[in-house]
């Protein structure tokens, strides 16, 4: 019978210290995924996420009559929470990213996991009323004429969005807090 023998051949490894200096790029370590605390990709899908309940929550508090329906009251509320936890988190990825420092520490991961987790469920639960609110003023009362149904729509649109870009995040901070 005919066994093949692994064979072992010396490989010279690449040297690390190339001469180059501290001017070297840091390895990217495995488990660095775009989206995660401290990447570049979770900035901008923290931008985003701000960007998106900032928006939602200006057209919203501009219209004359949010006040008087409970959900829309409920929409500016949870989406000026999503934007104020954004915007710090976008923060602390700038700072993360500017000293080149890993977020993979198990409290601040359980800390961001939490946060976008009651963030996001917020955020979905008060668009997804004010969607109901706003299908109920269009469709069925035909009241559109006495009421601001493009501004309802957009700034749920807006909040919709901004879940949208909270979801990827809570999954891969849950994600690595998992496979700890």
């Amino acid at each position: 019978m005919n066994v093949s023998h692994a064979s072992v051949h010396p490989v010279e490894d690449p040297s690390t210290t190339g001469g180059v200096g501290d001017n070297e790029v840091p390895r990217v370590r495995m488990k660095d995924i775009q989206g995660m605390p401290g990447t570049p990709g979770g900035l901008a899908l923290r931008i985003c996420q701000f960007v998106f309940a900032v928006v939602g929550l200006c057209i919203m508090a501009t219209t004359s009559d949010f006040p008087s329906v409970t959900a829309f009251c409920y929409l500016v509320a949870a989406t000026g929470l999503q934007s104020l936890w954004s915007l710090s988190l976008a923060i602390i990825d700038i700072y993360a990213l500017l000293v080149r420092r890993s977020l993979q520490n198990y409290r601040v991961l359980s800390l961001f996991t939490v946060g976008d987790g009651i963030t996001s469920t917020l955020t979905f639960a008060a668009a997804c009323a004010s969607a109901g609110i706003t299908v109920l003023i269009d469709n069925d009362l035909d009241s559109c004429a006495h009421n601001h149904c493009a501004q309802f729509e957009t700034a749920t649109a807006m909040a919709f969005i901004s879940w949208f870009t909270a979801i990827p995040l809570f999954f891969l901070n849950f994600w690595s807090l998992a496979s700890r």
